[in-house]
């Protein structure tokens, strides 16, 4: 691609980190389109055709226009989602998968373009189970899992390798008296365990006895290993209380990191690991789609410079679909 258009963001109306990605491209002269899947049909708009070269047409907010045949790279951060609530409910649901299929199925197809990440990867990615198999596959140290709906396997799991945390598979929007709430990270014993475990599935994963946690950030080339340091079990519930320290990855953690992302065709990941008395990293999860940005001032790493060269197409990461 030699005549480059814009940057297309994807992401709902409150997100700093994409606030602070675009500012960074405006001061390089980097051309924006920023929407919000939930502005649809509102205030977005979509005019696409299929010819022999791919996907031509245009996407239309109220202040911007992109040419789809030129857009150079794609951010997808964390769009809200369609919503037609003027509709009754058969005919939103309706209106919905045409939406859903018809703009995400054009954006999942823009020729040359370079995706942030591509969003049918994200959604392979999401899938924890498949998540530890290729982290195992990939060279890394995983604690014992299990993934089960049965009581009496979750009891003996917890029995064999305790202590043993109890961690959901997903985290969609849980309210409690109308606050919006996450459901936690905890330890788990075997007399807690009762018949109510069968109704749905359940990931319960031996606790590593750790002396701190490192978030490591892959954006193309570039790599940023951050040590956490806290008395939490979950470092994400108190970030008041958090230390951090830039550190260098152990021997084989590289390689491993970008057999993984290169299996879900990813070219960022937000990676989360335990580090033991040893010095050992244990494999907890990647976050397709996790946040970073916080840690910048932090620890003076340049990520919001780095997001902005993977996005402008000035690194040498190779286009993934």
């Amino acid at each position: 691609m030699t005549d480059m258009g814009p940057v297309l963001v994807v992401t709902n109306l409150d997100d700093p980190t994409t606030d602070l990605v675009i500012d960074e491209l405006h001061g390089r002269g980097v051309p924006v389109v920023r929407f919000d899947s939930g502005d649809f049909p509102a205030t977005l708009s979509i005019a696409a055709t299929l010819t022999s070269n791919g996907i031509e047409g245009t996407l239309t907010t109220p202040t911007r226009t992109a040419d789809l045949s030129r857009v150079r790279s794609l951010y997808y951060r964390r769009p809200s989602g369609f919503a037609f609530p003027h509709l009754d409910d058969q005919t939103a649901r309706f209106a919905v998968t045409q939406a859903r299929y018809g703009i995400g199925g054009v954006l999942a197809s823009l020729p040359g373009c370079q995706y942030v990440n591509h969003p049918h990867r994200i959604g392979d990615a999401e899938f924890k189970p498949s998540g530890l198999a290729v982290a195992a596959a990939c060279g890394f140290r995983l604690p014992r899992t299990a993934i089960t709906s049965d009581p009496d396997t979750a009891r003996a799991f917890v029995k064999a390798h305790g202590p043993v945390l109890y961690k959901p598979l997903s985290t969609p929007l849980y309210r409690i008296d109308g606050v919006s709430c996450t459901v936690e990270v905890r330890e788990v014993t075997a007399d807690e365990i009762d018949d109510s475990v069968s109704g749905t599935v359940h990931l319960f994963q031996q606790r590593i006895d750790k002396t701190g946690d490192v978030r490591v950030t892959v954006m193309g080339d570039h790599v940023f290993c951050v040590r956490i340091d806290s008395d939490l079990l979950d470092w994400r519930t108190d970030y008041a209380r958090l230390r951090y320290g830039v550190v260098q990855p152990p021997s084989g953690v590289l390689e491993s990191l970008h057999a993984y992302l290169d299996h879900f065709r990813l070219v960022f990941g937000a990676f989360d690991f335990a580090v033991d008395r040893r010095g050992q990293w244990w494999f907890l999860e990647c976050n397709p789609s996790g946040q970073w940005a916080w840690l910048e001032p932090e620890t003076g790493l340049p990520m919001v410079a780095a997001m902005a060269d993977l996005l402008e197409r000035k690194t040498t990461c190779t286009t993934k679909k």
